[in-house]
């Protein structure tokens, strides 16, 4: 299957982007060694209007200056000194959207994925959660702007596969007031892969 071209990226609308990258697949390509999954949860970060989003009030520092880029690039940072998180940038340059992968169903490189995260793939925190999945797939602080239309980090279409998709309220964004409240994160339901807390509808 082909990449997805930039166009994909650069649509103005990342909610629906968000939504999208549900059960499309992500490789890496990481010293020859490649790993895919297919994306089981997404949340969605506005750079204009949400309180919950990095660049909210035209925030530009050194961390986010990526998100100010076209879209198609990565949005790598550390969380909790711990660990890296994965985003992919949208929208057009200026406008500082993006959208942060959060699980992943693993695909193919599962054996590299269990000796990263140390983990047999029976547990589904193998690839479960933003860090551990980015761990699994050799994602960290160097891919910070890698384009995602290259050799290291890209996305394809899906497998051929019937599935719902799921709204909830992001996580881990209390701070964000009332667009803590917002449906901005979406998952593949009944899929083991998505991360907990796994609420029901919202």
């Amino acid at each position: 299957m082909a990449k997805l071209s930039e166009d994909f990226y650069l649509r103005d609308d990342v909610v629906q982007i968000a939504r999208d990258l549900i059960g499309k697949l992500l490789f890496t390509s990481i010293d020859g060694m490649v790993t895919c999954g297919i994306i089981v949860e997404t949340e969605a970060y506005n750079g204009r209007t949400d309180k919950a989003c990095h660049a909210h009030n035209n925030r530009f520092t050194n961390r986010t200056s990526i998100m100010y880029e076209a879209g198609g690039v990565a949005y790598v940072y550390l969380c909790y000194g711990i660990h890296h998180l994965f985003n992919i940038v949208t929208n057009e340059a200026g406008l500082a959207d993006a959208v942060l992968v959060r699980a992943v169903e693993p695909v193919s490189g599962v054996d590299l994925m269990e000796q990263r995260r140390n983990m047999s793939v029976k547990k589904p925190a193998l690839t479960s959660g933003p860090g551990s999945m980015s761990k699994a797939l050799g994602i960290g602080k160097k891919h910070y702007g890698e384009r995602l239309t290259g050799n290291q980090i890209w996305l394809e279409d899906g497998l051929n596969r019937d599935f719902e998709i799921g709204i909830r309220k992001r996580i881990g964004i209390d701070y964000a007031e009332e667009d803590k409240d917002l449906p901005w994160r979406f998952t593949m339901e009944g899929n083991k892969w998505v991360s907990k807390p796994n609420f029901g509808k919202e």
